[in-house]
């Protein structure tokens, strides 16, 4: 059987790891019809401010499966990130980064039994995008959480580990102290768990799930998390058994999957043939589990775990962990190594906790349906305004007081999410940039938009507003949080 696959050789490093797992691939004995595209740095320079032109876009939903390599997107500037547009593009909500011990490959956690899954939501949260420069020195970003979005990776990740028979499902959020965004997370979590009665469900705060990770490791079984939080820790995860260069994952969506290296496009090394490309062909075995070849995909990775069990060619990475440089094999060396040793199967094999496949089935996967949840009564009680004004608290607030009725009451002013009027702290360093609370003049009033237009013409008049939030009741809710001092 021959499959189509789109492959975007990357940035960098990428065109030889991309290389280096085709030609593995191709070893196995898989038929892959490759539709080469491009992404990335050099989409960038030809003027397409996306990175992703409309021709691989077009392959991807023509294949339904990539392999791609690194991208380079510049930090702190210039265009989106060209991996974060491909999985919005095609809605690859859950990237799965496994992450456990690989013969061969020293670690500090040598025979502890490390073996679990990082589930991360992948199309959500500050990876959203939405930013504003409010002013000149204050910058805001929307983090999102969605139910839908919720619900679809945590069933995700209960889905997984009921399909590998494992046991726990730990949910990782910081709701502590997000507790409307990263709080909702953690509720859908609460209400789907009971539907898994075989499974353990388990909340840890983000931060002592990295504690943990680092303390003991072996403890965890799959982990569910969202974006950011996810990020971070499936890059700590691969820490934990060799690093980047061993860390493979896969963006799954309900109609397309894009496998792809964690590691950069690391541009110093590109051209010099020394790469590492273990963790591309590692997210190669997770495509050919995907596309429905699970005899290669094992044949594959018995030969990467030979290789670096046995340890006659390792790259440059390896060598150097080892205090032997002398001794590195270069990418394509490496990947001759691999080759070579097709049919082979490593003397150690650690024992896992999945009793299934180390990846997500070849199964399609449908839509989840959203649960239906009960709406309650919504009301509009005030509003936030925010405002870019110089000079201390007090004249902010008096000049707001004086002009909010008489359909509204200045509750406070806020700065940063301190209150700093009324009862303003004089320790606290101001930015020009106040959150600006007004409610109905009538306690338990409602308002409506006209009375919110008519509020911003007013305040329009003696300084600049830059954006506007509505404050809700959901039936005795509170659709807001709470300035610290209020």
């Amino acid at each position: 059987m021959s499959h189509r696959v789109t492959l975007i050789p990357g940035d960098g490093v990428g065109p030889e790891v991309t290389l280096a797992a085709r030609r593995v691939i191709e070893a196995a004995g898989v038929a892959i019809e490759w539709e080469e595209a491009q992404a990335g740095a050099e989409v960038f320079k030809r003027g397409d401010t996306s990175g992703v032109p409309v021709e691989t876009a077009d392959s991807i939903a023509r294949t339904g499966v990539a392999l791609k390599g690194p991208l380079e997107t510049p930090v702190g500037f210039g265009e989106k990130s060209a991996n974060v547009t491909l999985r919005k593009l095609f809605e690859t909500y859950a990237n799965i980064r496994p992450a456990r011990q690989i013969p061969g490959v020293p670690t500090r956690y040598d025979g502890e039994g490390i073996d679990f899954i990082v589930v991360r939501e992948n199309i959500e949260d500050l990876y959203a995008g939405v930013e504003y420069l409010d002013s000149r020195d204050v910058a805001v970003a929307l983090k999102i959480i969605t139910r839908r979005g919720s619900e679809k990776i945590i069933r995700y990740a209960f889905e997984l580990a009921r399909r590998e028979g494992r046991r726990v499902v730990t949910c990782a959020t910081k709701a502590n102290i997000l507790k409307l965004s990263e709080g909702m997370f953690k509720r859908v979590f609460e209400e789907m768990a009971p539907e898994y009665p075989e499974i353990e469900p388990q909340h840890l705060i983000i931060d002592n799930v990295a504690h943990q990770m680092a303390k003991n490791p072996a403890q965890f079984d799959v982990i569910v998390t969202t974006n950011l939080a996810g990020d971070i820790i499936s890059d700590l995860a691969s820490g934990l058994v060799g690093g980047l260069g061993f860390a493979a994952s896969g963006n799954y969506g309900d109609t397309v999957a894009i496998f792809e290296a964690v590691h950069g496009s690391a541009p110093k090394y590109a051209g010099q043939n020394v790469i590492n490309p273990t963790a591309l062909i590692l997210s190669s075995v997770m495509m050919l589990r995907h596309i429905g070849e699970p005899e290669a995909a094992q044949r594959v990775e018995d030969a990467v775990f030979v290789t670096l069990e046995e340890g006659e060619a390792v790259t440059a990475d390896v060598a150097r962990q080892a205090g032997d440089v002398e001794r590195s094999t270069s990418t394509s060396g490496f990947s001759d190594a691999i080759i070579a040793n097709l049919g082979r199967a490593p003397s150690l094999r650690y024992p896992g906790k999945s009793k299934g496949a180390p990846a997500p089935s070849p199964e399609p996967r449908p839509r989840w349906v959203v649960r239906s949840v009960a709406v309650p009564d919504t009301r509009l009680i005030g509003v936030d305004v925010y405002t870019e004004q110089d000079g201390p608290a007090a004249p902010v607030g008096e000049a707001l007081q004086a002009i909010a009725g008489p359909e509204f009451k200045l509750l406070l002013v806020s700065a940063r999410g301190t209150v700093v009027y009324p009862a303003a702290n004089a320790s606290i360093d101001t930015v020009a940039w106040w959150r600006c609370r007004f409610v109905a003049a009538e306690d338990g009033a409602d308002v409506d938009d006209g009375a919110i237009l008519r509020l911003l013409d007013r305040i329009g008049q003696r300084m600049s507003w830059v954006h506007v939030q509505k404050l809700r009741l959901y039936g005795t809710e509170e659709g807001f949080t709470r300035a610290q001092g209020q």
